[in-house]
């Protein structure tokens, strides 16, 4: 996230060849999968190009999940969730999110919207906006009180972008609040908002923070209380910068070339809330797209209304919608990294959804190599998936 920018994604644009009732049943929590379970499923067309693509990059360990019509076909861990401890991933290792994370909060959102809570259009800061004059000194500078809510979950909010040193990573004694009061009144806006798109970690921590205005709760417990735990996902939370707090069923991280997956000051991963501070399994993650994906396969938590709102792009967006990309043909995708993390998630046309976490990123065509693992598998219609569901 903090080492890859706007210009990452655009580069993967070309890769991604790439009416439902409010779901709202009690919150049950699901088991994961033993650990064991990855040993015994076994997708050559799939595990052959993963395996491959792990020792041409050195990967310590990577966790796949394949949904197929809602259901999950394929779940498998490779490799080492932690080297020195020879400890292997399995179906319930757990990755930082890094910039997954927005998929997330753009879905809450969504559902604050569709709940009449909030308007997709309404100012976020100045009197009588979402939040107010709460943060930072009035009267605001430029046209900070001109930023809506649709642009910031666009990305065009007009600053604060990663192209131009993202304040997510500054200031790390401050609070959340004397975060964004900082970037209010030491950041000025670069563009009009709404022009100009560039790509914001700094707009979905906002977003997080509106959450919380408009709820009354933490970021983190709303969400985990009224999107994550109706969808069966006990298990998620939110991951912590230094290798001491790691959670108990988290992975080890590994830099490249020098890097410090641990080198970020402490505290920054979980105050950029919104933007890239959840940890989670693959096979949460897909219990989550399946609920959120558009198909009549699983009943989704947003209706269809607020899914055609969340997956549409404007003229200033280019392929970003909210809180994911969307290609030319209709799929839906985002990337997330971290310094010793890089993920992969996409929700195809034709009713597949994945997700990759891998305890590790590098340069080169590991991107581009990353993108192209499982549509062989998902393009080929001999392809043997497993007749049961796992989840």
């Amino acid at each position: 996230m903090k080492n890859i920018n706007w210009i990452w994604i655009i580069a993967l644009l070309w890769f991604a060849s790439c009416n439902k009732s409010d779901y709202k049943p009690d919150p049950v929590e699901i088991p994961e999968l033993p650990g064991t379970s990855t040993e015994d499923l076994v997708l050559e067309v799939v595990d052959n190009d993963i395996e491959a693509f792990m020792t041409r990059y050195n990967v310590p360990g990577l966790s796949l999940a394949i949904t197929k019509n809602g259901k999950l076909v394929y779940a498998k861990g490779y490799g080492f969730a932690d080297r020195e401890a020879g400890l292997k991933v399995d179906t319930g290792s757990q990755f930082r999110l890094a910039s997954l994370s927005k998929w997330i909060t753009s879905t809450t959102i969504m559902k604050l919207i569709q709940q009449g809570r909030l308007g997709f259009n309404d100012k976020v800061f100045g009197t009588g906006a979402v939040l107010g004059t709460t943060f930072g000194a009035a009267p605001y500078p430029g046209n900070v009180t001109q930023i809506t809510v649709e642009q910031l979950l666009h990305h065009t909010g007009g600053g604060w972008g990663n192209s131009s040193n993202d304040p997510m990573f500054a200031n790390s004694t401050y609070t959340q609040a004397q975060l964004l009061g900082w970037m209010i009144n030491d950041r000025p806006l670069a563009n009009t908002p709404g022009t100009v798109s560039d790509y914001s970690n700094a707009g979905f921590f906002i977003l997080g923070m509106i959450i919380e205005k408009i709820t009354g709760k933490t970021y983190q417990t709303y969400v985990t209380d009224s999107i994550l735990k109706p969808m069966g996902i006990a298990n998620m939370s939110f991951a912590n910068t230094s290798l001491a707090g790691r959670k108990p069923k988290e992975v080890k991280y590994y830099g490249v070339g020098g890097t410090n997956p641990y080198g970020y000051a402490e505290g920054v991963i979980p105050r950029i809330g919104g933007a890239g501070a959840w940890l989670a399994s693959p096979i949460d993650m897909m219990r989550f797209l399946v609920r959120v994906d558009g198909f009549n396969t699983v009943p989704d938590v947003l209706d269809a209304n607020a899914l055609n709102i969340m997956s549409s792009k404007t003229t200033a967006s280019g392929n970003y919608a909210c809180g994911f990309l969307v290609s030319s043909n209709g799929n839906w995708y985002h990337g997330g990294t971290y310094t010793g993390t890089r993920n992969w998630m996409v929700r195809t046309t034709t009713g597949y959804n994945w997700v990759i976490l891998i305890n590790t990123s590098a340069s080169g065509n590991f991107n581009t190599d990353l993108d192209r693992l499982v549509w062989p598998a998902v393009n080929n219609s001999s392809t043997a998936w497993p007749d049961k569901d796992l989840f």
